[in-house]
């Protein structure tokens, strides 16, 4: 690290060394310097059109052309190219989302009652929740990615930073269009088009659609033929096949026994957009879009079963088959399962005790209103989404200085996703969600230029109602519960932002400040049915807190090439509350995120614009963290026999009442004969502050040496220090390396057939180690890795054509996305892991006309 600093400081003193030397030799060098070079950027990150290298922020600004350069097609990909930006397609039973870091600060949980540390927006319209926002990046003009607070401007949730999207929009002045097909390896077919058309000299429509299907790379495999075919008939037991018309005959091959994929893709959207533009200084934009997501499950492995911690509640069910829940459900290969989210025992259907099991307290036999609900469950292992919305923009010039933009957006999504956990035939637990959202959105604001200052100010309003229905089908925890949960969050914001040049264009003094209102009513009901004596938790809650966020910066241009700025900022998210409590001790609100940032960095431009290099450094004093404690409690309401665990203790720092349980001990708590009363214990999940503490550092260098060679590279250091972190194995955040690089190079070819271009390119990302969570091991922690991607254009500019084929995950690198150490839980004996994609090949033919 100490390297890199004393690099990028080289780099700032040699541009400064070059910024004298321009000067002493007059103006002609900046005019050279204006027509060579890398281009300028135009971003919106103050709420106004600035060139990137004047705006004193931490930001990626990444153009279409480089989108397309580098195969980046949805939000998670961003994380390749983006120091310090954590961004990953949610897995498991968070369903089809994003999770989303920036400088170690974020969200991985989909659940609507948390908020995300990172702001979405797209085309000025608000995203409140990561449920649906692995936005596909479909006409796009470019993407912003702002490291640090960014409260003032962007408000709630933009606590890490904020994540700005804009689209192209109608032009008046002529017709285009264009077509693309890609298709690739797992059955890949891609279709993506567009076209703007001028409707009269004042009006403009663009509609752009995009397909995109494609198989997963993990197969689901039926347990009993694969036994067949491997010749493991032993192993079998009574494990029904998963599908009837696979046949336990001799003479199978590889792809016999598949009955499904997980990790494949099957998307369709559309957006349009109208134009008026009645006089030179008004505009109205009306946009529409409609996405549909039907993709598969995310890829979900089963690494390891240890028969030693697996519960007497789960083998008992297994016990039925003649089974025990053991490695003879490892596959071995990561890039298959035995899942098949299907429930093999009947509604109805009664396991009592045997020899060595007890009793299934799950499949009971009992009856709600005379009619069987255990039993006999079958998913979907793919996900239903619908997420639609109008908006409309107008934007005035009320004088040459100052503009007026109204933003008014109107959002609906309904998701439906599955879970299944333990990667067998047989059930142990599934998870089936169902959220409807329904939002709307405005904002108002004035922007003005002036020779001194340059402000915006506005006011922010935003309105949801949202129902999420999920049922929990638990043999594991013997029990069924239905969740139903309404919520109501509504928040109103006023802001203003001003930099001003007290001596001159090359000072810049920053001054921001916000203040918002926000509330969240919510009522909960977590039913717990047929199960005796446990209670049904139903409460309603409305947590609600006003918040004042600032920003203070100092910004000084030595040159029209150089930026050095220092600034401090905060960003908030709202108060919220235990989205998942399994009984009364449970139920709890806690404060939102809080924090202050300091960051200083420089941006320069060194010979006349060939290197552009991006720095800073910051620290981050996260103030108020509420952080999520899971483990076991007792249960309040139900009482067994001495085959459970059997002591309860006070949990120190926790809710009024909570305890810890231990497993149970014979040498003290007695044989298991029926006879020993003990107690149950449950899941526990409650929220305490930790405060945080997070500095590091990033820099971005971009080089054009020579016309055609285009070189980029980041790098990104960030560590998060804070109490809660020493209970872990490992002493670092979940799933957010510290470190992360990448880098990028591209050659343009010119004299190929036909008068066109050959462009070779190769893409590389790093990230360090990372850990799974665990509170007990390290060996389930992710190693570091590199990943290439490798793509070859052809370009026939003046015709509008391109070809191009490419590879991501060149090497074919074994990595995953995210470990379940369930074995760190009472009752649970496996590891679940989602392997990231192997090598995916595609072949991508495109015209414009």
């Amino acid at each position: 690290m100490k390297t890199i600093t004393k690099l990028s400081a080289s780099l700032l003193c040699l541009a400064i060394a070059q910024a004298v030397s321009a000067q002493t030799q007059g103006p002609q060098g900046a005019d050279t310097a204006d027509q060579t070079g890398l281009a300028d950027i135009v971003v919106t990150a103050t709420r106004q059109s600035t060139n990137l290298q004047d705006t004193p922020i931490a930001i990626t600004a990444v153009t279409s052309e480089a989108l397309e350069e580098r195969g980046l097609k949805s939000v998670a990909d961003l994380t390749t190219t983006v120091p310090n930006a954590y961004f990953r397609r949610t897995q498991g039973a968070f369903g089809p989302g994003v999770s989303a870091f920036i400088r170690g600060i974020g969200q991985g949980d989909t659940n609507i009652g948390l908020d995300p540390a990172v702001s979405f927006y797209v085309d000025d319209v608000y995203y409140p929740i990561l449920l649906g926002s692995n936005f596909d990046l479909l006409d796009l003009d470019h993407v912003e990615v702002l490291r640090g607070p960014q409260g003032t401007l962007f408000g709630r949730n933009s606590l890490a930073g904020a994540v700005n999207i804009v689209s192209k929009q109608p032009r008046f002045d002529e017709a285009s269009a264009y077509g693309e097909v890609t298709v690739g390896n797992y059955n890949r077919v891609d279709l993506r088009a567009g076209f703007n058309m001028p409707l009269g000299e004042n009006v403009a429509l663009m509609v752009s659609g995009v397909s995109k299907k494609r198989t997963g790379y993990q197969k689901m495999l039926d347990f009993t033929c694969e036994m067949t075919r491997l010749g493991k008939t032993s192993l079998i037991g009574n494990v029904p096949p998963a599908d009837s018309l696979l046949q336990n005959t001799p003479g199978f091959t590889a792809g016999d026994c598949t009955i499904g994929h997980l990790g494949g893709e099957d998307v369709r959207a559309v957006r349009g957009s109208i134009a008026f533009k009645p006089a030179d200084n008004i505009k109205l934009t009306i946009t529409g879009d409609y996405t549909q997501d039907n993709s598969e499950n995310a890829a979900d492995s089963t690494l390891e079963i240890d028969p030693a911690r697996v519960s007497a509640q789960i083998n008992t069910t297994f016990n039925y088959f003649g089974v025990l829940y053991d490695k003879r459900f490892e596959t071995g290969d990561p890039f298959t399962t035995y899942e098949n989210y299907n429930d093999p025992i009947t509604a109805g259907t009664v396991i009592g005790k045997t020899a060595n099991f007890p009793a299934s307290l799950y499949y009971n036999g009992q009856k709600v209103n005379g009619v069987s609900t255990r039993g006999g469950y079958r998913l979907n292992p793919y996900g239903d989404l619908q997420n639609w919305g109008v908006s409309g923009k107008l934007e005035v010039g009320l004088t040459d200085q100052i503009d007026l933009t109204g933003i008014v957006a109107y959002r609906h999504l309904h998701e439906i996703h599955t879970y299944a956990q333990d990667g067998t035939p047989i059930l142990t637990e599934m998870t089936v969600n169902d959220v409807t959202n329904n939002y709307t959105t405005a904002e108002l604001r004035l922007a003005g230029k002036m020779d001194w200052i340059d402000w915006t100010a506005g006011g922010f309003y935003f309105d949801a109602d949202g129902i999420q229905h999920a049922k929990v089908i638990s043999p594991r925890s013997s029990v069924q519960r239905t969740l139903y949960n309404t919520f109501n969050p509504v928040s109103k914001a006023v802001y203003a932002n001003a930099t001003v040049h007290p001596f001159g264009d090359k000072l810049g003094i920053v001054l921001g400040a916000r203040y918002s209102d926000d509330k969240r009513a919510v009522s909960l009901t977590n039913l717990v049915d047929i199960t005796p004596n446990v209670a049904d938790i139903k409460f309603a809650v409305t947590p609600a807190a006003t918040k004042f966020n600032w920003k203070v910066g100092l910004n000084y241009e030595v040159s029209s090439n150089i930026l050095l700025y220092a600034s401090a900022a905060t960003g908030y998210t709202p108060p919220s509350y235990n989205p998942r409590p399994l009984q009364p001790t449970q139920v709890q609100q806690f404060a939102g995120n809080d924090d202050i940032a300091y960051e200083v960095g420089y941006k320069v431009d060194l010979f006349d614009r060939r290197l552009r290099v991006n720095s800073a450094l910051f620290y981050t004093d996260f103030k108020t963290r509420p952080t999520s404690i899971g483990g076991q409690e007792l249960s309040l309401s139900v009482t067994q026999d001495g085959t459970g665990p059997s002591t309860l203790i006070p949990l120190a720092g926790g809710p009024a009442g909570s305890t810890n349980c231990r497993a149970y001990n014979a040498a003290t708590d007695g044989p298991r004969n029926g006879t020993t009363t003990g107690v149950t214990c449950i899941g526990r999940t409650y929220y305490q502050n930790t405060p945080a503490k997070v500095w590091g550092f990033e820099s971005e260098v971009t080089a054009e040496p020579v016309e055609g060679l285009l070189i980029n590279g980041s790098v990104g250091y960030n560590k998060v220090t804070s109490p809660d972190l020493y209970r872990r194995a490992v002493n670092r955040r979940q799933a957010n390396p510290r470190w992360q690089a990448s880098g990028g190079i591209q050659y343009e070819i010119q004299g190929a057939p036909l008068g066109g271009t050959i462009t070779p390119r190769l893409d590389w990302s790093y990230q360090s180690s990372s850990t799974s969570g665990s509170t007990l091991q390290t060996r389930w922690n992710q190693s570091a890795y590199s990943l290439f991607n490798g793509r070859i254009t052809y370009k026939m500019k003046d015709e509008g054509f391109s070809l191009a084929v490419g590879a991501t995950n060149l090497f074919d690198k074994l990595y995953y996305l995210n470990y379940f150490v369930y074995q760190d839980s009472a009752g649970d004996g496996q590891v679940e892991a989602q392997p990231g994609a192997p090598r995916q090949w595609y072949l991508t033919l495109s015209k414009s006309f």
